[in-house]
Order: structure tokens, then sequence, then C-alpha cells
């Protein structure tokens, strides 16, 4: 209707996002330059991933790659779920998305709420075994005759980015812009506009934020718990040479950054939006006064309240200190001569872990993929003396099986920053508990440990007291 602001649909609300001056933040860091956020959230579907959601469909119509009334099958941490769906739903298609279970679980009950399938697949695989997502993605859709975007390898995902977030950054900072800062996942975002300003001015720097285990600052692509960020393969978009630095950040520090943007700004963003901040931090504390550091935020925090801002999960995975009697006090006081972390890898032999049992007094052993440090992803069992004794009481042949095969379920996780009356009340049930440190196993909690813990506490308060007989 002429001469009203009605728009002809949501999607048409795509792109356009406002620059936000990060105040706050620039005071409390000592940080002198204009630090500000591409704030992605004011996308339809609260992401930058809205972009090329509608560039891929909007080109898979025009090769006729997506017929009327089609499926659209795609591997997603959950943002490029929501834009496809959203651009599927204005459009008459159906979706099938595959996530991994390290995704937020909001996130998966918000791409069923826009009516999509879900298939959830475990994280910690390889790309190229059948359970990867990356695999279930190709199976579903030759069996669903579907049209599977690729966000990884579809030139349209880069190209949306320098058709507008580009753009919008030069306008916005009135070709001003000195820093870009933005993680790296796909690539699509910091690839795209990266071709965008480096043609405008060569001289803007391009850095990438990555996931300590990230193939992009030079990992192997080990697990992390920072979603829809980093990976394990290089994908299509990978442009290198458009950067002018790779910083790596953890996942404690790239949480903790989320939890600190949305309480000193009032901007909640997640957890990649986290390491995207800190390591513009780091950027805007080296640069000078004059310069611009925009930081890419590309989606919100509301689709991690069930991790990174809850606090029983963050101190579970040893990301929070809950107080002065904590866990972290137990491992401490613990007998110096005791290693923080014994293992047994699951090819290794049952008589490794036997040895290792004898050798250092222990009755149980985390079973973990590759060699320390480990992700929690990256343990996959355990094994104990008790079980052991059984199994080669009945097969002595057991000595020379591989670990995997007589392992059990996995030690109990608990926070290095956790009361130690939480681990007393599971070691009522459990033998032995996991600890984890920055979502790090860090060592193995015993109910000795714990008594051993009290003895010293009670002595150090009785004065004249010893632990030992005199």
């Amino acid at each position: 209707m002429e001469g009203t602001e009605i728009v002809d649909s949501v999607v048409d609300l795509i792109g356009n996002t406002p620059l936000v001056r990060m105040k706050r933040i620039s005071e409390l860091e000592g940080i002198e330059c204009t630090l500000a956020m591409k704030h992605e959230v004011t996308n339809p579907g609260g992401s930058s991933k809205d972009r090329p959601a509608l560039e891929m469909i909007l080109a898979a119509e025009a090769s006729g790659e997506l017929k009327p009334g089609g499926t659209i099958v795609e591997p997603t941490s959950g943002n490029t779920g929501v834009g496809l769906a959203i651009v599927a739903a204005q459009r008459g298609y159906s979706c099938v998305f595959v996530m991994t279970d390290k995704v937020a679980p909001e996130k998966i009950d918000l791409l069923k709420a826009y009516g999509a399938e879900v298939v959830v697949c475990p994280v910690a695989v390889e790309p190229d075994d059948p359970q990867s997502y990356y695999k279930v993605a190709e199976r579903l859709t030759f069996e669903l005759d579907a049209f599977r975007p690729n966000q990884y390898h579809n030139p349209w995902n880069p190209e949306a980015h320098v058709k507008t977030t580009g753009p919008e950054l030069w306008s916005q900072t009135d070709g001003r812009i000195t820093h870009f800062v933005a993680g790296a996942g796909t690539c699509g975002s910091i690839t795209g506009v990266a071709r965008y300003l480096k043609t405008v001015n060569p001289d803007v720097k391009i850095i990438a934020a990555d996931p300590e285990g990230s193939v992009f600052s030079g990992g192997s692509g080990r697990p992390y718990l920072v979603e829809g960020v980093g990976e394990d393969f290089f994908p299509a978009a990978w442009e290198p040479e458009l950067l002018d630095d790779i910083i790596a950040i953890s996942d404690e520090e790239s949480f903790l950054t989320a939890r600190y943007v949305s309480e000193a700004e009032g901007i909640l963003i997640g957890g990649s939006g986290g390491m995207a901040v800190a390591a513009a931090i780091k950027v805007a504390k080296q640069a000078d006064p004059d310069d611009i550091v925009v930081v890419f935020n590309p989606d919100s925090g509301r689709g991690y309240l069930s991790r990174v801002f809850n606090d029983d999960w963050m101190a579970n995975f040893g990301f929070l200190r809950e107080c002065d009697q904590c866990v972290g006090a137990v491992l401490e006081a613990r007998n110096a001569s005791i290693e923080n972390l014994l293992y047994v890898n699951p090819h290794q032999p049952v008589s490794r872990a036997i040895e290792l049992m004898r050798n250092n007094g222990v009755s149980q052993l985390p079973v973990c993929k590759n060699t320390p440090p480990f992700a929690a992803a990256e343990v996959s069992g355990a094994v104990n003396e008790l079980e052991l004794m059984d199994a080669i009481h009945r097969d002595p042949g057991v000595m020379s099986t591989e670990v995997e095969k007589v392992m059990g379920a996995k030690l109990p996780t608990i926070g290095v920053g956790q009361k130690v009356e939480r681990a007393v009340e599971m070691l009522e049930s459990a033998p032995a508990l996991l600890v984890l440190s920055g979502g790090r196993p860090l060592s193995v909690l015993t109910r000795t440990d714990v008594l051993s813990y009290f003895e010293a506490v009670a002595a150090a308060e009785i004065p004249g007291s010893s632990s030992t007989d005199g």
C-alpha cells in the first residue's frame, strides 16, 4: 500500500543491522580507540546467518536446484537453520536440520518451532564417520532428494556479506573502519566482509577469532564447547590471505567474556560473540586512539541460557568458582606425588590400565582419546579394578583386549570450583568423579581424597591435633 511503512515479508527485514559503541567495556578495559559491535541480533532470525540463508536459497531457485515444494537439508549449529527455516516458510519449502549433541537444547526447540525436523548426531567423531553430522546430512540429502545449501562450500555464503555486511560497515563508519574482528566457522562472514573492505581500503586489518583446538588457529580440530565457530576442516570460503591475524580464545575466556559483556553493556551475547569480543578487546588495547575497531556479534545470548548463562552448567564444567572450600582445594591438599590426571587410551590393552592402577595406587581410570590436554568430549568411558578383576576372572584373554571393549560408563563430572559438599553428595553413588577445569578434565577425585581433606581441615582447626600418631 502506497504511503505505508509495511514491508512485504519478514525476509525484507534481513540486514541493515546497527553498529553499537561499547562504551562501558572500553572504560573498564582502558581502551582509547572506538570499539563498536555489529549487532546482528536485529535480523529476523536473531543472527547473521539470515543473510547467507536468503542468498543461498535465491541462488538455488535461480539455478533450478531448488524446486517449488522442495526439501532443504543442512547441518547447522542452529543459526543457519533458523535463517533457512524463515526463508523456507515464506517460500513454501520443508526443512530437515542436522545438529551435534553439543548444541544447546533451546536451539533444537527453536528450529522445531519453525516447523523443521531436527536430527542430532555425536560431536566427538571424525568428519568422515557415518555418524558425523556432515555424513548424516549427505545421506539425508540423497534419501529425500533434497537441496543442501552446503554453507561450508556455497559461494553465496560469503557473497551475502560482500553484498550487504561489508557495505553497511563502510557506510556506518563513514569509511573510517580500521579493524574488523569476527569469529570464523563457515568463514562466510569474515571472508565476505574482508573481500569488500580490502577492496575499498587494503589497509583495513581483518582479525579472526578462533576457538582453541580449531584448525584455523593451528589446532587439530579437537572438540571445544563454544558453538558455531571454529572447524576441524577448511571450508571453501577459508581465505587466510585476507587475514592479518588469528587469535585463539579458550572456551573459558569466551564464556566469561559473554557474561561480562551482557552485564556491563546490557547486550546479551552468546559464546561465539564472547569469543569475538575477547579477541577484539586484545586488538583494541593495541590500537591507536583514532582507530575504529568493529567486532562482529553473530547472535543473541538467548540461545545459550541453559549453558553460558546457567551457573550450574558453568560451574560443572569448571568455569566458575562457588566458594573457597571447593573441589580445587581438595586437589591442592592432596599428596603431591599423585599425578593430576591418570588415564588410558581406548586402544591400549587392558594390561596397560592394570599397570597404571597398580603403579599409582588408584582403582579407576578415565578412558580418553588423543593426548592431553583433553576436551571433555574426548572422555569416552572409564575402567575400574572391580570390573576388570571380574572380566579377567571369567576370561584371562581380556588382558590383551583393547580397553574400549571392556570400559564402562564415564565418571560423573564436577567442576573444580564447585563446593566440596556437592562432591560428597555425588560420591555417595559414584566411586570417583572426573574434575573439570575450564571445560577440560583436570583430575579424578576419590572418596579417599575428600576424607584426607576433611582430616587436614579438622587438624588445622583443632590446636595441638595431628593427623598422625605421636
